[in-house]
């Protein structure tokens, strides 16, 4: 519900209305504010829809979808953001919705893949002086690389205090000099380690090494969105009451109700607020909270880490480049290696798209766009001297578009373990919070974000059923009506 300027409890009960219009007539449904309108947000204002709740999402862009933003304008979807499903299997939470709107997945790697990623038979590396790396060597330092990661749990094992992944690399290769690489294997190793980075958005010496692998990574590999996120978004997002170009400003509490302001100064009244934003945005104190978030919970904000992922991607007339998933650049440092994903490998459509972390992501964010195309063109020459000029691009800059500040959380160095739980609980059940890094098991990924926003849509119900004596049968989330229908994954490798 809408309001002026509710500014005490009086006014804040003419403004939302009471809860029964008349003792002798049907109560009003509960009431709840979802702010943010990524697939977390939209998974909990569609399970609360679905259980008769009065749901109003606010959204700050244009658009839904939030990290998750699938581009059109070559013709042909990219995800600009996330694109990969981590977990080909029937356990992923968004397996159900997959397999009924028949979206068809790209498996890019299996179980056993280092570090959970691509498989190595589909890399193409090469120097800089445009040389492809023999295959024997990449598969001959990966597993080097595999031993170094075996290395330093051990190093975890031995010292109480934390340590960056980075620190505990070199501690190990000190130790066991048969370990360390020249010449080109070790250009080799900087790139997985480049790789590694990739995965957690995050350079290897802020990268916690008690927390690095502790991860759990669902079974079953990792598979492309072949025609992107954008088809799953929709069909969750389908007649929800969604207000876009609504930034929220203001998160009050008062007389048991939530008052949500946006810009402009528009009030939204409810019985409770779920916050999905990016951990980034709440970093920045964009949103202030009235009374103040407590402490155990503005610490776990603080100390969650939020890495950078950036994607530019280039749409050509032909195909010029090899037949493989990946093609990378092996370098002195992991900081100047770098890597093209080959969409025309999983889709058929001829666009590489360049992918960059940590670091060197908020670098390139510096640069206008035609620069930061430049720049990548120049490393995909260093590599390809034929490769000719792309006829579009697009780049992102999740680091610095204030609706996201961040790509997704990562674990710091010397952080308490129990944050993630820290964030997602909700306070005074009143505000819940849901999102990526919300996630206890599955910061991160699509899944994690939406399970966190099922989970807390499932708590707020929960608690506003106890609040106003609603029976129990009202309760409907979205993923239980799709697990019912059977239909098997639709997965390629070509």
């Amino acid at each position: 519900m809408e309001s002026n300027n509710p500014s005490t409890c009086e006014d804040l009960s003419r403004a939302a209305g009471s809860f029964f219009a008349h003792i002798d007539k049907k109560p009003s449904p509960p009431s709840v504010i979802v702010i943010g309108g990524g697939i977390s947000g939209i998974a909990a204002a569609r399970a609360l829809t679905n259980a008769s709740f009065k749901v109003t999402l606010l959204e700050s862009r244009n658009r839904i979808g939030g990290r998750v933003h699938t581009d059109f304008s070559f013709g042909c979807p990219v995800d600009m953001g996330a694109s990969w499903l981590h977990g080909v299997c029937n356990e992923n939470s968004l397996a159900p919705l997959i397999r009924v709107l028949g979206l068809k997945l790209y498996r890019t790697s299996g179980d056993n893949s280092v570090l959970y990623d691509h498989d190595l038979e589909s890399y193409a590396l090469f120097d800089m002086d445009g040389n492809q790396v023999p295959q024997e060597l990449v598969i001959k330092v990966g597993q080097v690389f595999e031993k170094i990661l075996k290395e330093t749990v051990k190093v975890r094992d031995e010292n109480e205090d934390d340590m960056s992944v980075s620190q505990a690399i070199s501690i190990v290769l000190d130790k066991h000099q048969n370990l360390r690489q020249e010449g080109l294997a070790y250009k080799v190793l900087q790139w997985y380690i480049c790789r590694m980075e990739a995965w957690f958005a995050a350079d290897v010496d802020t990268i916690s090494l008690k927390n690095w692998d502790q991860e759990h990574v669902l079974t079953g590999g990792h598979g492309l969105m072949i025609r992107g996120y954008y088809p799953l978004i929709e069909a969750l997002a389908e007649d929800l009451n969604i207000k876009l170009k609504h930034r929220v400003t203001k998160i009050a509490q008062r007389c048991n109700r939530v008052i949500v302001t946006v810009e402009g100064g528009t009030n939204f009244v409810a019985d409770a607020a779920i916050i999905t934003v990016p951990l980034g945005v709440l970093k920045a104190n964009l949103i202030e909270f009235e009374p103040k978030l407590p402490d155990w919970k503005t610490s776990a904000i603080s100390d969650i880490g939020v890495g950078n992922e950036n994607k530019i991607a280039l749409c050509f007339d032909t195909v010029f480049w090899p037949d493989v998933e990946v093609l990378g650049a092996v370098a002195p440092t992991s900081y100047a290696c770098g890597y093209f994903l080959n969409l025309h490998k999983a889709t058929g459509n001829p666009v590489l798209v360049y992918m960059a972390a940590g670091r060197f992501a908020d670098d390139l964010e510096k640069l206008s766009d035609e620069d930061s195309v430049d720049f990548v063109m120049f490393q995909l020459r260093k590599i390809l001297p034929l490769a000719t000029n792309p006829t579009r691009c697009l780049v992102s800059r999740w680091g610095s578009d204030v609706d996201t500040l961040g790509a997704y959380s990562c674990d710091l160095v010397g952080k308490p373990a129990d944050l993630y739980e820290r964030l997602r609980a909700p306070v005074e059940n009143l505000l819940y919070f849901a999102g990526e890094a919300a996630s206890v098991d599955h910061s991160g990924s699509v899944h994690g974000a939406y399970s966190s926003g099922l989970l807390a849509a499932e708590e707020c119900r929960k608690n506003l059923s106890r609040r106003y004596g609603i029976s129990d049968f009202l309760k409907v989330v979205f993923r239980e009506e799709m697990t019912e229908i059977m239909v098997p994954l639709q997965i390629s490798r070509i």
